[in-house]
């Protein structure tokens, strides 16, 4: 038996580290709102192998298969590097949905082509569970214990080289599990992989390097001529890419009375398609230039001593504070590698802007961390934020951002000197959303902080392609919309707005058709108007919280034929903004009700059949046993992953890094879990129904207690807020690991054959709950999911009751 939870352990491991490979693989390649799909390929097929060892079930399987352990681990081995090599020479492109119907077969293939390693590891553990039923729960501890540890391995991996390596990292973990539990045969086969994923590292690398949309921006870029590629970093938070490329010109809204030339650039693509640029300030005639960017206009107004540059990539405005003569430059940088390649590879180009002052991390947490603590008190003049990158795109509509959440600005207001302001400049996407959420957003700030009169502290000016809005801690004075004025008009940056502004006086460089912008500042900043100009608009442009954190999502679904009509007719734009939850959720919910059905169909066909003929007339599962197993294994796969994925989403706040939050939180969960799993098999009592009340009780707890935890621990150091949450998280995964073998073991005594079957229910729900998640965060937030998972536990509470008594 040892073997048998050692061979688990890995195979557990393994596809974890693959799953998490896969997200990496998904945002470089495709784009980052792909990479949720991943876990809904994962867990179908796991669900589909319970669904084939159900129809399968015989009487001779335990004796079939008890051999086949091994197999299996063999088979998900070689189909993790087989599967991911041929799909990385799928041809599929979520650019080509428009033009190419074929693209739908080739999403198809890539979908199942990904789930087949994920099939077999659902074959090896089901197996292990209803061939062992009795030991459910040292098996699923091991279970749980191996994917903990493989949420910590891909990440050292992933830190240090690209996802690749860490893809053949798990395949060789599951080899070894055959190597350990296979026959002679089986061995030699093992080791043959084995060795031909240490050739493929070393001698043919671009053979399993992640292949990048010709679409995204690096690919563009590159393609122009002369462009050349220097290098590419790997962290477990993004690939970086280095080049030189003649389209590499970065002077977001760069006033069009600005004839010279710009300084030489070198481009960065984070994930193949983000583009930022170090500007190289060896010649300082040419910086002149920063001069006629709108994101100078904060400058302009008076003089800025203390300034903190939010996520500043690749320095343009740090560079802006220093040509204006900042004293004192605080930069915080979100991306720990990009830091670490701007200061170690362009330090001298750069003029050494990340050199000193500079944290890594989320600005908002920083404002009460290293800069905010002891004797080193600091209050800014100028926050700047900047929304640009140097390629104009769609953004991502269901990925996380705190730094442009109403309580991220009320840090930002609370941290200025009583004069300074904040600098936000964005690039202007129409039709208008963007910088509507941004002005609604920094006006809900102001008034949690009980300041009314938000009109007198606004100001915006446009170029022909960016905006900048300033939002002051105090009202501008005279002085400073005079001189606002006067740098609009010489750089010939139309106004927006500032207080006391008449519409004659918008719109006079760069004309547009309505002048929506002017319009949609005026009516947003009235208080009377607000309510119903935000609730009425075509795109969701609501203030964003904490609870749902979505800034970028604006989709309003009743409005989705109006949005396609405004937006040429085309579903691309659905895609590019990662507006495909809706879809995905029915694709999938089709799926699991098919998988979920199946075997229930094919067995009573069959039992049908023999019941007709001269056959033993086959045991019948009593319907009142169906129904309950069903409900219970449904809601312990919703709960379980409605806590973990908005544990995640929410933590990423705390650690100030999704990777991180992936590794802490999955780490914490899955390794107490398993030791729960583990103890229940040793103390009878915690196998009780009443533990799913427990777990009720303590997820309404985690979920009041949130806020004041991330609070309290954003202040102290990474390692001491990793180590605080892990110990906090335990006793929640101590109890989630105790319901799913104890069911597991009810049915090995009740009825065995169903146990594949509650497997296939199971991850079916846990594909769901992902996807379901991000739609209920979206709509109500994180809190709302907690108390559907609290609500999903008692479900499972009252289902186990049930079974317990047939």
């Amino acid at each position: 038996m040892n073997r048998l939870y050692f061979v688990v352990f890995l195979v557990s491991s393994s596809v974890l580290m693959f799953e998490v490979s896969l997200t990496r693989v998904f945002s470089i390649r495709l784009w980052y709102h792909f990479a949720f799909v991943v876990i809904s390929i994962a867990m179908l097929g796991i669900g589909s192998a319970g669904t084939v060892l159900a129809v399968r079930a015989r009487d001779t399987f335990r004796i079939n298969q008890e051999s086949n352990i091994a197999v299996y681990s063999l088979l998900t081995g070689m189909s993790i590097i087989i599967c991911y090599i041929v799909s990385n020479y799928i041809p599929f492109d979520p650019v080509k949905f428009s033009w190419e119907k074929i693209q739908f077969f080739y999403l198809a293939l890539f979908c199942i082509v990904l789930s087949i390693p994920f099939f077999f590891s659902g074959i090896l553990i089901a197996t292990a569970f209803l061939l062992h039923s009795e030991k459910s729960k040292f098996i699923y501890g091991s279970d749980l214990l191996g994917a903990g540890t493989g949420s910590l391995t891909v990440l050292f991996i992933l830190n240090s080289a690209g996802p690749e390596y860490a893809i053949l990292s798990a395949s060789a973990l599951c080899l070894i599990g055959a190597l350990i539990a296979g026959k002679r045969n089986i061995k030699i086969v093992s080791l043959i992989f084995v060795l031909i994923n240490l050739l493929l590292l070393t001698v043919h690398p671009d053979f399993v390097k992640v292949k990048i949309s010709p679409y995204k921006r690096l690919s563009i870029f590159l393609d122009y001529p002369g462009a050349k590629h220097l290098d590419t970093y790997h962290s477990s938070y993004s690939q970086i890419d280095t080049f030189k490329s003649p389209a590499v010109r970065f002077a977001p809204g760069l006033s069009l009375k600005y004839l010279e030339s710009l300084p030489e650039q070198t481009g960065l693509a984070i994930d193949g398609d983000r583009i930022d640029a170090i500007t190289d300030t060896g010649d300082k005639e040419k910086l002149r230039f920063l001069e006629f960017l709108p994101a100078s206009a904060a400058f302009e107004t008076g003089k800025r001593n203390n300034v903190l540059v939010i996520d500043p990539g690749g320095g343009l405005h740090v560079l802006i504070a220093e040509y204006y003569g900042s004293r004192k430059i605080h930069k915080v940088e979100s991306n720990p590698l990009l830091v670490k390649v701007v200061r170690d590879d362009f330090s001298e180009i750069s003029g050494g802007i990340f050199d000193n002052d500079t944290w890594t991390g989320y600005g908002r947490n920083r404002l009460h961390g290293p800069l905010f603590t002891g004797n080193n008190l600091q209050f800014y003049d100028l926050i700047d934020l900047s929304m640009t990158d140097a390629s104009v795109s769609g953004v991502f509509g269901i990925s996380e951002d705190y730094k442009y959440t109403v309580e991220a600005f009320s840090k930002y207001i609370n941290a200025l000197k009583k004069d300074g302001m904040i600098s936000i400049s964005l690039y202007l996407l129409p039709p208008p959303r963007t910088e509507f959420r941004i002005l609604a957003t920094i006006i809900s700030a102001f008034e949690q902080l009980g300041i009314k009169d938000t009109a007198n502290r606004l100001a915006a000016i446009r170029s022909w392609d960016s905006m900048t809005i300033l939002a002051r801690k105090s009202p501008f004075n005279d002085r400073e919309i005079k001189l606002l004025k006067n740098f609009s008009k010489s750089r010939r940056f139309d106004l927006v707005y500032y207080p006391g502004i008449k519409e004659e006086e918008t719109n006079k460089y760069v004309k547009i058709p309505l002048n929506v912008y002017y319009s949609g500042f005026k009516e947003i900043i009235n208080t009377d108007s607000s309510p119903s100009f935000i609730n009425d608009y075509l795109f969701d442009i609501r203030p964003v919280y904490d609870n749902n954190p979505f800034f970028n999502y604006y989709l309003r679904l009743s409005n989705v034929n109006a949005i396609y009509e405004v937006m040429g007719r085309k579903w691309l734009y659905f895609i590019e903004e990662g507006y495909l939850l809706p879809v995905v959720f029915i694709i999938v919910l089709m799926l699991s009700i098919i998988i979920i059905l199946l075997p229930v169909i094919l067995k009573a066909i069959r039992n049908r059949s023999l019941s007709t003929g001269p056959e033993k007339k086959p045991e019948r599962v009593k319907p009142s046993l169906m129904l309950p197993t069903f409900i219970y294994f449904a809601m312990l796969g919703l709960g379980f992953m409605f806590v973990e994925v908005s544990l995640i989403q929410q933590y990423i706040l705390l650690f100030e890094n999704p990777s991180y939050a992936v590794a802490v939180v999955l780490t914490a969960i899955l390794i107490s879990s398993g030791t729960g799993s583990m103890f229940s098999s040793r103390f009878s009592r915690l196998s009780s129904p009443y533990s799913l009340l427990i777990l009720s009780l303590l997820i309404v707890i985690y979920c009041q207690m949130h806020t004041l935890s991330v609070n309290l621990l954003t202040a102290l150091p990474i390692k001491t807020r990793i180590t605080a949450m892990s110990v906090m998280l335990a006793p929640l995964g101590f109890f989630m690991g105790i319901p799913f073998p104890t069911g597991i073991k009810l049915l090995g005594r009740k009825f065995e054959r169903l146990i594949p079957w509650a497997w296939a229910i199971n991850a079916c729900l846990s594909v769901l709950a992902p996807i379901l998640t991000i739609m209920l965060a979206l709509t109500a937030g994180f809190q709302t999911v907690f108390w559907f998972a609290a609500l999903a536990y008692f479900l499972a509470f009252t289902s186990l009751k049930k079974l317990s008594a047939l």
